[in-house]
């Protein structure tokens, strides 16, 4: 058995040998050689390996020349899958038009070209242009901010709870902030309100009950340590329920009450929306969420809310209002660490820019253009779609078009509906059903573009809301076995 074992090892290729191949020549022109050679003395490893591990096999040595090309391949493949950027172009076809791990809000052309320039070549980033000093990168897009929003200041940071953060870190760090129980909300990634509270700095004072928190309740928090100096409340907090709902027997202050009640006590209100429009979603006939501009006319003092989220541009986190809090929050050593890079100020400059021209922000701008998108359209995209998904599927499953529900998501009015229509693929057999299932949403996955879709009462679903290159989808469904 060693003998045998020791020719077939014998037979393998020297790398040197390897190296003079055309093909290898030529994945040292695209790869370099370095990567080229550590990867072939990968290859010649597990072949040494999978030698050994077959070393009591029956059969004679292959000769060097027949290995090569065998070898050859494996280098090719072993390079092609580490060329392969981790993050990939997929198809969302989950109903989530802003899926949290899928990349929230796409980004218009607009954006795109914005931060390609900005990323690309040197820029005003921080420089003034007019004065010829030093500049504040904020000024890209605060004149925007306050001219849509009506506020006398705005600052931006990396996302909204860095917006959060920033503002109860600045305006009430060691100090009280009263929260609803029915605010304290957890947001994507196991993150808590309470935490970043108190990462902040701040101590957190909950009021009133899940369901129901009156005026009196902040008041009683407001008045106990009113005199206390440093123990005082300095502000009150007001988080938008944006990513789940209380129904039923409820009860909150208004806005405007809690900012009366606040200035009466001399501490700012602030209010959270998490994922702020900068439209009246209702002109679309979508469902009203609120926007930073209520929330300003309401008394707010701050105002936090995403970038990209429902305004449609790039993760940022956005905070609008009275100038010497704004001030305030520059000012803070944590602003640094929280700043948004020069790519993503030109992008979100660039999507601002589009709500300048609000009759035709839904046509320009992805989220609100798929958000508003029509269900008679999107069900002919699914039947003209069918046979080609049925072609995919073979004969284990049977493709239905099907009405189905999207939902806007990333915490946005959770439980509102858009309908929709979708391909369902059913196993054709009941047994091994959710073999069959489990395996079908696995090819979709590896195919050049990842579909990303959803299992569902027995079946596989795929929302085609958010589907607009179709003639991308078909192609690789008629290609692939």
């Amino acid at each position: 058995m060693n003998d045998r074992l020791n020719a077939r090892l014998s037979a393998l290729p020297s790398l040197d040998r390897l190296l003079q191949e055309p093909r290898v020549q030529e994945a040292i022109a695209a790869h370099g050689r370095a990567l080229v050679v550590e990867t072939l003395r990968a290859v010649l490893a597990r072949q040494r390996a999978e030698l050994r591990k077959a070393a009591s096999a029956n059969g004679s040595a292959s000769s060097s020349e027949h290995l090569v090309p065998r070898l050859v391949e494996a280098l090719e493949a072993s390079l092609a899958a580490f060329a392969r950027p981790s993050m990939r172009r997929v198809f969302n076809l989950t109903g989530t038009v802003l899926h949290t791990n899928l990349g929230r809000a796409l980004l218009p052309p607009e954006a795109v070209q914005a931060a390609a320039r900005a990323e690309a070549e040197a820029c005003n980033l921080e420089f003034d242009l007019e004065g010829g000093g030093r500049g504040e990168r904020d000024t890209h897009v605060e004149s925007l901010l306050c001219r849509l929003t009506g506020a006398e200041a705005a600052t931006v940071v990396n996302n909204n709870a860095g917006a959060v953060f920033l503002a109860l870190n600045t305006l009430a760090h060691g100090r009280d902030v009263p929260v609803s129980r029915g605010e304290l909300v957890e947001i994507g990634g196991s993150f808590r309100v309470p935490e970043i509270i108190a990462a902040a700095g701040c101590r957190l004072r909950e009021v009133g009950t899940t369901n129901r928190t009156h005026l009196r309740d902040y008041e009683r928090v407001l008045k106990e340590r009113a005199g206390k100096g440093e123990g005082a409340a300095a502000a009150v907090l007001r988080v938008h329920a944006s990513n789940y709902a209380i129904v039923g027997f409820t009860a909150s202050p208004t806005d405007a009450e809690l900012a009366k009640l606040a200035h009466a006590h001399r501490v700012p209100f602030v209010s959270d929306l998490g994922s702020g429009s900068l439209v009246e979603l209702a002109k679309w006939g979508l469902p009203p969420e609120p926007t930073p501009m209520q929330a300003l006319r309401a008394g707010a003092d701050l105002v936090t809310f995403s970038g990209d989220k429902l305004l449609g541009g790039p993760q940022a986190g956005i905070v609008v209002g009275r100038r010497r809090l704004v001030e305030r929050l520059r000012r803070n050593p944590l602003k640094r660490a929280l700043r948004l890079d020069k790519g993503r100020l030109a992008a979100l400059e660039a999507v601002l820019r589009l709500y300048l021209d609000p009759e035709r922000l839904a046509e320009r701008l992805p989220t609100l253009r798929l958000l508003t998108r029509k269900p008679d359209e999107i069900e002919a995209l699914a039947r003209r779609l069918a046979p080609a998904m049925q072609g995919f599927c073979g004969e284990a499953f049977v493709v239905e078009v099907a009405k189905c529900s999207s939902q806007i998501g990333s915490g946005s009015l959770p439980v509102e509906r858009l309908p929709s229509a979708a391909l369902r693929m059913k196993p054709v057999s009941r047994k091994d059903g959710t073999r069959h299932l489990q395996s079908l949403v696995a090819s979709l996955r590896v195919l050049p573009i990842p579909v990303i879709g959803r299992v569902h009462a027995n079946a596989v679903w795929l929302d085609l809301r958010c589907l607009e290159d179709e003639a991308g989808f078909a192609a690789q469904l008629r290609k692939s076995p």
